[in-house]
């Protein structure tokens, strides 16, 4: 089991400016640092963990298509790392390029033994197996379903991260329709099952 490591890009013009926000760490404290160097923003803890990074004017130098989380090529994060030696920081970004929201195969589902409606799964995902904690009931063994792996940002703004559900760990989530802003979602409730020819492992593309 693993849950992986993980950054996040996101790009929203319209509502926060041309500014690329990198998010390379999942922060539940609420006082943080801002060390500014030009057009570049570093966030850490008080204890000194970088947890993200904020590019001002980003589309000087990169051309970023989309709205929410963007993907961004190997040489586009060498642009960035370059502009981070421009300004004088020593860090340098090290992403994950591969896809955030993949099909899955759900090899094992059990109850949890602390809650009356969750349930432990062992997904399958191109060959690595994630255990993955999940409350739909429609949830059972032998499904093909989306999985947003630890590193995905949902279409309403949620990141996922490794954590712990009454205990248990859970490397990402099993989504539904209406969670992937999908169209026609139903309104009812229950993970996404896919069709048997989905391929597990591939990417899954969601609405924004």
């Amino acid at each position: 089991m693993t849950g992986g490591s993980s950054v996040i890009f996101a790009y929203n013009k319209k509502n926060v400016g041309d500014t690329l926000m990198v998010i390379v760490k999942n922060d539940e404290n609420k006082e943080n640092r801002v060390e500014r160097k030009g057009n570049i923003a570093r966030v850490q803890t008080v204890e000194g963990t970088t947890v993200a990074w904020n590019f001002f004017d980003v589309s000087e130098y990169l051309s970023i298509k989309g709205n929410g989380q963007v993907e961004l090529t190997e040489e586009e994060i060498d642009q960035l790392n370059e502009q981070l030696k421009l300004t004088g920081f020593e860090e340098r970004l090290v992403a994950d390029l591969a896809p955030k929201f993949v099909v899955g195969y759900v090899k094992t589902c059990v109850d949890h033994p602390d809650s009356d409606h969750l349930h432990i799964t062992e997904t399958e995902i191109d060959g690595e197996t994630l255990q993955i904690v999940c409350g739909a009931a429609n949830i059972e063994a032998g499904q093909k379903v989306v999985v947003a792996k630890p590193g995905a940002m949902m279409p309403d703004g949620m990141m996922i991260w490794p954590g712990s559900l009454r205990g248990v760990e859970s490397y990402g989530m099993i989504c539904s329709a209406k969670e992937l802003h999908l169209p026609n979602a139903p309104e009812k409730k229950g993970i996404l099952v896919l069709d048997e020819s989905a391929k597990t492992g591939e990417k899954f593309e969601v609405g924004k």
